[in-house]
């Protein structure tokens, strides 16, 4: 059993919710003050600079020590604009880094709507498996409640029923890891309205409802119960 499992399970879920939201590792003070070439140039959202490289040969893929490419880095930085001139000099926006993440799942997280629009605007994909759950960017945005993120995410065709390897969907995530209130609530009911599934269990046969009844949370019982579930 994994410790998080475990605080599901006992009801310590809050003091793993942080946790699981900073997992990603964005650039550190000293990897931003170190930076050279395009990760220094794509860091500062310095587009004419960036272009400026890329005519010169850089290579627009290149990696940091944690793998990140400066497309990673313009993303935790929501540099628009910094995105832009890369993927137009050949970066690849599908890119992962090393703990498997990629630009819309980096901006899910973040809940950078524009960013995650303009990803997918760019060419990612928002059916990429991703992160070290083996998840998606919309079990990433279920999971924080922003919902936002998630209605983008559904009208792009992100996989609605996709299972971690957690055991858990997008619309378990929204209520064993939400908090009950309005944004995760929202998130439920935008997934629950495209389609998702409300009887895909956990591991342990426990189903959302059951989940949500065992957690109080009122709002979220009566959408599922009127979405068929049991």
């Amino acid at each position: 059993m994994t410790p998080l499992l475990r605080a599901v399970l006992t009801g310590a879920v809050p003091l793993f919710v942080a946790s699981l939201a900073v997992a990603q590792t964005p650039p550190s003070a000293h990897e931003l003050k170190t930076y050279t070439g395009l990760h220094r140039a794509a860091a500062r959202g310095d587009t004419a600079e960036i272009r400026r490289l890329l005519s010169q040969g850089a290579d627009p893929n290149a990696r940091d020590g944690n793998g990140r490419t400066p497309l990673h880095v313009a993303a935790f930085g929501s540099h628009a604009d910094a995105a832009r001139a890369l993927v137009q000099g050949s970066a690849k926006p599908n890119a992962l880094d090393a703990q498997r993440y990629d630009i819309v799942t980096i901006a899910a997280v973040q809940d950078d709507v524009k960013m995650v629009q303009l990803a997918l605007a760019l060419g990612a994909s928002p059916r990429n498996i991703t992160s070290p759950y083996e998840g998606t960017a919309l079990i990433a945005a279920a999971h924080l409640g922003h919902n936002g993120v998630v209605r983008v995410l559904i009208k792009a065709g992100a996989p609605l029923d996709h299972i971690n390897n957690l055991g858990w969907t997008a619309v378990i995530e929204a209520v064993i890891l939400g908090n009950g209130g309005t944004r995760h609530v929202s998130t439920l009911r935008a997934l629950v309205e495209a389609g998702a599934s409300v009887r895909i269990t956990d591991r342990q046969g426990v189903s959302p409802l059951a989940h949500a009844r065992a957690r109080g949370y009122a709002e979220m019982v009566s959408i599922l119960e009127k979405a068929g579930a049991r």
